[in-house]
């Protein structure tokens, strides 16, 4: 096994809007199978594990839908923890002062014009890629 990590394809860069809906994908934390996501504010990509800072639940409150109706913050759909998107800190709910545990995202640039830029994630010794399906 190398110990040079590659990024890993989440999503056409295209399908995230600032504030809008994001893209679910899956993460190992500690061998086990762990949500994480993806979202777009400010014009940048920002990943998150998807777990709540209070309780580690899932944030979203549909498939993807992370921001508060306003755009402006990730809220728990469980109990309404308010996080900043740019930084994962929460700023408001039971969880306050906590944050959310960042996955390194970044924006690659379209491999040809005309296409769509790629969002990809970093894995790296806490947050690892899932296991590889078997055949």
């Amino acid at each position: 096994m190398s110990d040079v990590a590659v990024p890993l394809p989440i999503c056409p860069g295209d399908v995230l809007e600032d504030g809008g809906r994001g893209v679910r994908f899956e993460v190992r934390v500690g061998g086990r199978p762990t949500p994480a996501f993806v979202i777009r504010y400010d014009g940048r990509v920002y990943g998150y594990l998807n777990q709540c800072a209070h309780v580690p639940m899932e944030l979203d409150w549909s498939e993807g839908q992370f921001f508060e109706t306003g755009g402006l913050y990730l809220m728990c759909a469980t109990h309404g923890a308010t996080y900043e998107p740019d930084t994962g800190l929460c700023v408001g709910g039971p969880c306050r002062g906590g944050a959310l545990q960042a996955v390194r995202v970044e924006e690659q640039p379209a491999a040809a014009p005309g296409e769509a830029t790629t969002v990809v994630w970093w894995p790296d010794t806490y947050i690892e890629a899932p296991a590889a399906a078997s055949s």
